[in-house]
This record gives structure tokens, sequence and C-alpha cells, in this order.
């Protein structure tokens, strides 16, 4: 029975990858949104249904694909869908591109997945011509290893070509799971049909034996692909479908023009058994890449050029609509589960609309050059670097140079050892707080490729807008100051390497309600969000307005937007209503005017806030109104901690000073990441960074400021481990209180 002709399963692949410069406008009938995402207009239209240009409300950038509500109607339609899903979430790569949300029950179902701006590697073959060797090179490095990681989630792509890689200046990324398998799994579609794209099929594919496809064919299909960009045509040809397949099955590949570094291993990729085919693996190994140069030198400059015009396409996209969000608007639906609550504020996978710089630290791994080439400098002896990224020079500098001063001490204590198996230094890049900043400070740590681990960044936002460099890397970060739930492994693939030493600001939130239930008679607190800094305040506002929920407590709330003054007319209104205790989710700035309304409204109950608060301009700028405020900061005074007297010690004899807030637990955090590193100096080998981040997620860590517990799947602090140290200001100092409860009190006073 000869083979019918090949189709995708799920017909015409709509994805992101056409022109953002010819965005074509919304249809009358097409919606304005989908599943948080606001739509900006049409990227491609097909059969199965429409690709939209979305964005979130925090700017991040996604292809919107949603099907036709008839074609959800069909046969196992649904279930073909799910599996695209579900292949595409299962795979953890930075040269994948992601799933940031999906929904396959929906009357349309939909799936978005970051948008990247540049061209596929077919688009920038035929306008530019063949990639040079180390183009290639570099591509079917970065290709291999996300092939590596898709066979590793047991899944078969079956469409590896090169309209399914897009190529940005840090490296390219494979997209489309629209007709993958998982390994094994019973085909939907009948077993002589062949799937996949003629000229970029193994034998077994062009056949249609199907119980023989597996990853090798993937092996194959990249053999193919690697040759069309090293020569620009496909190596067996172009013509009719019929004469596709019998080439590929008996004919030899033309590879004339391959460069001779690749063409025995393009001969292995296009073995005709599949047995004789390396592995993805493998081929990452063979195609390592020791000398990347200069940023985004990997591509020729044409294609930079196309790349950086697609990317300036995105700043002429509209701007969406503000929108309010009522800290109320969740009363009345079950209340979420609580480790559901790290995943409240998550968005979609963060987008680097003009690419990364310098992306080859991942592309070439930390060890020797596997195909015989030296490794980086120095030769002999590699170094073993610890990093910080932190603000040194802006508003949170005190914290920034906290942070350093702990890392610092860390690295003197590991090198004072005499039984030392290595030598670690410090790297220290200062983003100044600037988020505009912050990548490129990333990246000054990430493109060293003997940087081993990362303490920082210092806030939030320098840490989300950095948080490319990490995940394209694989470097862990430790940070011990942003409690973004944004930065921790999300669904969509970001955060991957990132340990959160400190609690997410929703569960911060929880803690503060928790601290009032348990320490008040309150029956009506009243909760204030203030919009300067929305998603920390929303955060902390869900998390609270959660705990009093268990605690069977209403709140009264209250949404102000940023500038807003008059906070005594609010918070009169808000004491009108009932308001026996407050609970502001807000920057210092209001909380300085809330303190001194309250203060001269005569309020006694309990006044009480969260981390961004925890500075000493409260004090400063509230003066007495701030007295009796009960401050949640995710750090403790480490002159208060009986065990980090050798520790206090040691800073007062380096730095002439007590240590301040901050500086106790980057100590401990980097004394973690020298634990990890010392294990691996033992076992006879340096460590992969790209590995290291699972075993420190696993470690259960006993340092001078307590106990490190992480989730192993997310990063996140673990449950159980609350974090949030209690401050009173008296006499104008933050006076140390206590931990907050972990969850409401048992029995509620009245």
């Amino acid at each position: 029975m000869s083979p019918t002709t090949p189709q995708p399963e799920s017909g015409k692949p709509l994805d992101g990858r056409q022109d953002p410069g010819a965005l074509q406008p919304l249809l009358r009938s097409d919606p304005s949104s989908i599943a948080g995402y606001r739509l900006l207009g049409r990227l491609g239209a097909g059969g199965m249904g429409v690709v939209y240009l979305g964005r979130t409300d925090h700017g991040e950038l996604a292809a919107v694909k949603v099907t036709h509500a008839d074609r959800a109607e069909q046969a196992d339609f649904r279930a073909r869908f799910r599996r695209e899903v579900e292949a595409a979430r299962r795979v953890v790569s930075p040269w994948a591109v992601p799933v940031t949300g999906a929904d396959p029950d929906a009357p349309e179902p939909w799936m978005a997945t970051a948008f990247v701006p540049g061209p596929s590697l077919g688009e920038a073959v035929a306008g530019h011509g063949p990639l040079p060797e180390r183009s290639v090179r570099i591509l079917g490095g970065a290709v291999a290893r996300a092939l590596a990681a898709v066979h590793a989630a047991g899944i078969v792509h079956r469409d590896v070509k090169p309209g399914n890689v897009l190529l940005a200046v840090d490296g390219p990324r494979l997209i489309d799971f629209g007709i993958a398998r998982a390994t094994g799994e019973t085909a939907l579609t009948s077993t002589d049909m062949v799937v996949g794209t003629p000229g970029f099929l193994a034998p077994e594919q062009a056949e249609a034996r199907s119980a023989e496809i597996g990853p090798p064919s993937d092996v194959f299909a990249l053999g193919c692909l690697l040759a069309h960009a090293a020569t620009g045509r496909p190596p067996f040809g172009t013509g009719a479908v019929d004469a596709l397949l019998y080439r590929t099955v008996h004919d030899e590949p033309d590879l004339t023009g391959v460069p001779d570094g690749l063409l025995d291993l393009l001969r292995a990729c296009l073995a005709k058994d599949p047995a004789q085919r390396p592995t993805a693996e493998e081929i990452a190994a063979r195609l390592t890449e020791d000398t990347p140069g200069a940023a985004a030198d990997w591509l020729p400059a044409p294609v930079v050029r196309t790349i950086a015009e697609r990317s300036g396409a995105m700043l002429a996209l509209p701007e969406i609509d503000s929108t309010r969000l009522g800290a109320s608007e969740t009363d009345g639906q079950p209340a979420p589960g609580r480790r559901k609550f790290l995943l409240l504020a998550a968005g979609g996978a963060v987008l680097a609309a003009g690419g990364g710089i310098a992306a080859y630290a991942a592309l070439r791994g930390d060890d020797n050059g596997k195909d015989g080439k030296a490794a980086a400098p120095p030769p002999k002896e590699r170094r073993w670097i610890v990093g910080v990224q932190a603000d040194l020079t802006g508003p949170a500098k005190d914290i920034g140079r906290a942070q350093e001063r702990g890392a610092r001490l860390a690295v003197e204590l590991f090198n004072s050892r005499k039984d030392k198996p290595f030598t670690l230094e410090l790297k220290v890049s200062d983003d100044a707080g600037d988020k505009d900043k912050a990548l490129a400070a990333a990246r000054a740590l990430t493109g060293d490729p003997d940087v081993l681990g990362v303490l920082g960044p210092t806030s939030d936002y320098t840490g989300l807008n950095a948080l490319p460099a990490y995940d394209e890397a694989l470097v862990p970060l430790i940070t011990v100051s942003a409690g973004l739930n944004l930065l921790s492994n999300q669904p969509g693939g970001q955060g991957l390497s990132v340990l959160q030493a400190c609690p997410q600001h929703a569960i911060a939130g929880t803690s503060l309600a928790y601290y009032v239930l348990t320490n008040t008679r309150s029956v009506r607190p009243g909760i204030l969000q203030e919009r300067t800094d929305d998603t920390y305040a929303w955060q902390y506002i869900g998390g609270a307005n959660f705990a009093f929920r268990q605690g069977k407590v209403a709140p009264v709330p209250r949404v102000v937007p940023a500038g807003t003054t008059d906070f005594k007319r609010v918070l009169g209104a808000m004491m009108e209503e009932g308001m026996d205790a407050y609970v502001h989710c807000g920057l210092t700035p209001s909380a300085v005017l809330a303190a001194r309304a309250l203060d001269e409204l005569g309020f006694t109950g309990m006044r009480i806030s969260g981390q961004h608060v925890f500075e000493p301009r409260f004090l400063a700028e509230a003066g007495d109104a701030a007295e009796g405020w009960v401050i949640g900061a995710p750090v403790v005074d480490p002159t208060t901690v009986k065990g980090a007297s050798a520790f206090v010690a040691a800073h007062r004899k380096r730095y002439g000073a007590a240590p301040a807030f901050y500086t106790g637990e980057s100590f401990d955090l980097v004394n973690l990441l020298s634990q990890e590193l010392e294990k691996a100096a033992k076992a006879g080998k340096r460590p992969d960074r790209t590995t290291l981040a699972p075993l420190l997620r696993k470690a259960k860590y006993d340092g001078v400021m307590g106990e490190y517990i992480f989730d192993p799947e997310t990063g996140a602090l673990g449950t159980g481990v609350v974090g949030t140290f209690m401050y009173v200001v008296e006499n104008g100092r933050y006076k140390p209180l206590d931990f907050a409860p972990a969850g409401p009190p048992k029995t509620r006073r009245t």
C-alpha cells in the first residue's frame, strides 16, 4: 500500500512567525481579548483557525492560536490539540518557544506561545543565501539541544524543517509541536499516512513506517535542515512529492557545498538506518562553538538587520488600554489552595523583542570543547566564579551592597580553608536598579562560562528583565529579595534556574493577614491596594484577601490609583465602615501618607505593611506617625540570631560595622552554592552549571540565618517555610518581633 500525501495532523501550522510589520487588523468578528491576552491584530489564518498577536497586561507578546469552533467538533480534534499543548509544555529548553497559556477544552480551543519577531531559517536562507559554517554550527548546536529536551520529555517532534526554526540574535528557537507525538504513542492518523514535510523527512517517515519513527527521525530531519542552511537547498532536491519521498528513501543526499568541518556529522545524521545516526546530545557536543566572539555575530549582518527591523516594528504596536483591578473581585470565589497562590499573577514568558545578546554560554556548555578544540582561557585551569547581580548605585543600593558584602564574606570564608578543593572568585555586575540595564548586567555574568551561579538581582523588575539571560544559559540565579512570583518557574518555561530564598509577594500578603488575625481582635480589617507598583500591590492584596477568607473575616477593601494624596478621605471612609485594623498594600510614599492620615484620624488599630515599606525612608518621612506600625520583611536582623554570632563578628572585622539586613541571607545562599560546587569537585569533576539548579532546589540547607528549603519544581521557597519576619516601629527604629504565623488562628478571639 502506497503512503498518502503528507499531512500535518493538526492542519496548516499556525504560529507567530509572520512579519510583525505586516500585522493585519482585527476583523469585526474577532474577539478583542482571549483569556487575559489583549489582541493587537492578526498574524495569519488558515483552514484550522487564526493566529493573533496578543499582549498581556504586563506587556509580554504572544502568538495566540485559536481554532475554529466547527473544527473543535470534529472527531479526535480536541485530542490532537490537547496533545500538541501537552507536548509543547513538556519541553523545557531555552531553544524551544514556550507555551504561555492554553485551553484545549474551550469552545474554540486556543494556545499561546511566546512571540519571536525574527524570520524563520527558511526565510533567512531564501532572502540572504546560505549561512557561513560558524553560523550553521551554532544553529545546529542550539536546535540539537532543543531536540535533546524534546526527546528527554519522551516526544518526537516529527516536523523539524527550516520553517519551524525562528532566528533571533541570541539564538534560534524551535517551534510548532502540532504533529509531535509521544514515543510509542498510538497515532491518531491512519498508519499509512506520511506525516511531516517532504524533503525534511526521515526514510521511515517517507515510507510511513510508524513503528520505527522515533528520536532518530528528528536527527535525520536536523541533518536535512543543516544541509539546507549551509548550501541554500534541501539535500534531496525539490519537485513532486513522490519524487522527494523516493529520493529520501533510496538516494544519497547531495551535500555539495557543505563545509568540510560539517560533512562527516551530516552524513551520520542522514544515515538511512536510524540506528546509525547520532543522538541529539551527541550532535550538540560535536557542534559546540568555542569562540562565540561579539554579541550578535553568530548570524550574517543582513539577517541581523532583518531581525532588528522586525524587532523595531514592535515599538509601533498599539498600547493596551489601562484597566482597573478591584480589591474584592475575587470575593465569593472558592479560596484557592496555598500552592495555587504561587501562580496567581503569573504572566507569559518574558520576551525581549530586540533579541538577547551573547547567548553563547548555553550553546557551548561549561566543559572543554568535545570536538577537540581547547576551551576558553585559561587553558589549563578553569576558574570557579560566583556572580552577584545587584543594585549598587541606584535606589536600592543599600540592599544591593549588603548582598554583595554577604557574598564576598562567604567567598572569603571558603577560600580561607586549607582543605578547599578549588579557589572561588567573585564577579559583580551592577544593574543600578534600572530594569533597562538589567539584561546587559545579567549577560555580563552569563556570558562568562566560568560563572557557575549568581546571587541576585536586588529588585523585582530588574530580576524580571534579567530573566531571559539566565533562562538561556541555565545559570542558577538565587535571590533573597526579589519576591515577584513571575520569577519562579511557571507554565511557559521561564525562571528555569531561579531559586527564591524569600517569600513571594502573594505569600507575604497572607502572612500579614495571618499576623493580624492572630494578634488582634479584628473583625473588619481594612485592606488598601495602592497601584504605583500594581503587580506588587495586587499580589499582596490577593494574598491578604485569601488569608482573611480562610479566617472567615470580611475586610473593608479599597483600591486607589497611583499618585493618590488624599488618604485622609479614603481612610476616613473605611473607618466609617467599621475598619478596626489596616493592611497597606503599596509602596513607601503612599504608606507615609497613610500613616499621617491615620494618625490625624486617631486610628488605634493595628497598622501593617510589607516588604517594600521596610526601609529607613518610611521611618524618616512618616516620623512620629510611623510609631506602632508593623512591617513584614523577608529578612532577619543578624545581630539577634544566636547562631550568627561568628558571622556578625567576621563582618565587623571585615567592614567595621554590624551586618545590614539581607547580608546574612546572601552569605547563607552563596554558602549553599559553594557546598554544591564542592560536592561536584569531590566527585572528581567540574560541575556543569546547567545542571546545578535542580540540585540546589533539592538541597536542605541550615545557614547562620536559619533553614532554607525550596520547591524542587518552581524554585520558590518551600511550602510551610513562612519566611516573613515581623518588625514594629518603636522610637524611630525597627524592633524585631517574630516570624509571621503560617496560618490563621484555630480559634478566633472575639
